[in-house]
């Protein structure tokens, strides 16, 4: 196998690596020779193809690649540098040879080390030196007076051409710019994309989708955060938050969310399912039935004179489901008030317009008095206590077995008209009864309490519920407060 004939190279062919020849033409020879370090034109060695540029190379039409005719060997960076040492502390064991090289018969070389090792590793012939001729007083120090071409340094000369040098300066600038770019597009892009980092800093933006503050929001995060488990890593805990507010808020379908959050459908479905029962049971406190002084002293100025014992205002509401596909279940969440599926609530609003009370969903086709009866309603009342509602519910028999009053709006029935006395009353309780509408609605201005229910989430409809009523208890109340 043959090796590299470039002084300190080590490469060889059986390294996969090609070889050329040194050219037969004395002059290319010769430029080849010097800058590869060497001057023995009797070489027979090869140089790879590393020291080569590579427009010096030319492929042929069968694929066979070459040297082109003009090519020298221009790269030596991985060499060491050939030793050239200054004749003026030259060791007096080294001499330069006089005469010509081309034309004298001892091979050329820029200094000859009389060391046996060196030229037995050379098989340079040297001419023929008397013993007397080689002691040191009779060495010619004199230089040559011909030119000695010189093996040039491997920086002596550029590696690339000025137009390479252009073109790489070009593509360096153009790799710039586009890493820039690339910098600025990866920012747009996660401006772009739907989070709560995007939705923070706009009050309005994130009041519209999840209907809180964002105090409240990071109360709400913080008081959750240990409970909750994070089901996708894509996604912080506050996206997982933003999730199921903006289900609640907005009544969005799973392949809606998935969209906005470049998420699947089935791993929205799996944050739902799991943070919705957990955060009802953590907030389900936040409903709660106050006691009868707290009640009085935040008793609103448009109770007062007439209405200073309400204790609460209580209401139905039926929320909308899918239509079962068992008839059984299909005639229990039937009703007739709606004409559609739904599931019944009881709902108890205080007087100063936060959420006291909440039954479980029942279907709709049950009675108002029985769920007023099996919710456990009745329990909380105490003797002298007034229940004002808005329309005529027939439970005033069951509410007077507590010592508890019912007060309605008068309706005329079978009369013509109602009395001076009966319609001041009603004046009054529609006065008292549309700020309990307006709590009503913000606890519907969470959509999905208005949209229906898919059968595969009415199991999840009573913590959805309970969520809604705790985070409307969250909002500031929309009842006139009691002057000081």
């Amino acid at each position: 196998m043959d090796g590299c004939a470039a002084l300190g190279c080590t490469n060889r062919s059986e390294k996969g690596i090609r070889m050329f020849g040194f050219p037969k033409e004395a002059d290319r020879r010769i430029e080849w020779l010097t800058r590869v370090g060497r001057s023995n034109l009797s070489i027979k060695g090869k140089l790879c193809a590393e020291h080569f540029e590579r427009g010096q190379f030319k492929k042929s039409i069968r694929g066979h690649v070459g040297l082109r005719a003009d090519a020298v060997p221009t790269l030596f960076l991985h060499c060491r540098e050939p030793r050239r040492t200054d004749p003026a502390v030259r060791s007096p064991t080294e001499i330069p040879l006089q005469g010509d090289p081309l034309t004298t018969d001892h091979t050329y070389c820029t200094t000859v080390n009389f060391g046996d090792e060196l030229l037995q590793d050379m098989s340079i012939p040297l001419p023929n030196i008397s013993s007397q001729q080689r002691s040191p007083q009779h060495i010619n120090l004199e230089p040559a007076e011909e030119n000695i071409p010189v093996p040039k340094k491997a920086n002596d000369e550029p590696h690339q051409s000025p137009r390479q040098l252009q073109a790489e300066h070009g593509y360096l600038q153009q790799e710039l710019e586009n890493q820039d770019e690339n910098q600025m597009l990866k920012e747009e892009l996660e401006k772009s994309r739907f989070s709560y980092a995007t939705v923070k800093c706009n009050a309005r933006l994130l009041l519209f989708f999840t209907g809180l503050t964002s105090v409240i929001y990071q109360w709400l995060l913080t008081k959750i955060y240990n409970s909750v488990e994070r089901i996708s890593q894509k996604l912080g805990q506050e996206d997982h938050l933003l999730v199921v507010l903006m289900k609640l808020r907005l009544g969005l379908s799973n392949t809606d969310l998935a969209y906005r959050f470049n998420e699947s459908t089935a791993t929205i479905s799996d944050i739902c399912r799991s943070w919705i029962p957990t955060m009802a049971i953590i907030l389900r406190p936040l409903i709660k039935w106050p006691s009868r002084e707290a009640i009085r002293r935040n008793m609103p100025d448009i109770f007062d004179p007439n209405f200073t014992k309400c204790r609460c205002i209580m209401d139905f509401a039926e929320i909308s489901i899918a239509r079962p596909s068992n008839l059984t279940a299909r005639a229990q969440t039937w009703s007739t008030y709606k004409h559609n599926n739904t599931m019944k609530y009881l709902v108890a609003f205080t007087p100063a317009g936060a959420i006291s009370f909440l039954s479980p969903g029942w279907g709709g086709q049950v009675s108002e008095r029985q769920i007023t009866y099996d919710s456990g309603f009745l329990g909380r009342l105490e003797p002298r206590d007034q229940i004002i509602a808005e329309r005529g519910f027939q439970i005033r028999s069951e509410l007077a077995a507590q010592g508890a009053t019912f007060r309605i709006p008068h309706f005329a029935r079978r009369k013509k008209q109602l009395s001076a006395h009966e319609l001041e009353t009603s004046r009054q309780l529609s006065r008292v009864t549309i700020h309990v509408e307006r709590v009503l609605g913000r606890w519907k201005d969470f959509k999905i309490l208005q949209s229906v229910i898919p059968l595969s989430q009415v199991d999840m409809l009573d913590d959805v519920v309970v969520l809604c009523s705790a985070l409307t208890n969250l909002c500031k109340s929309v009842v006139p407060k009691r002057k000081q």
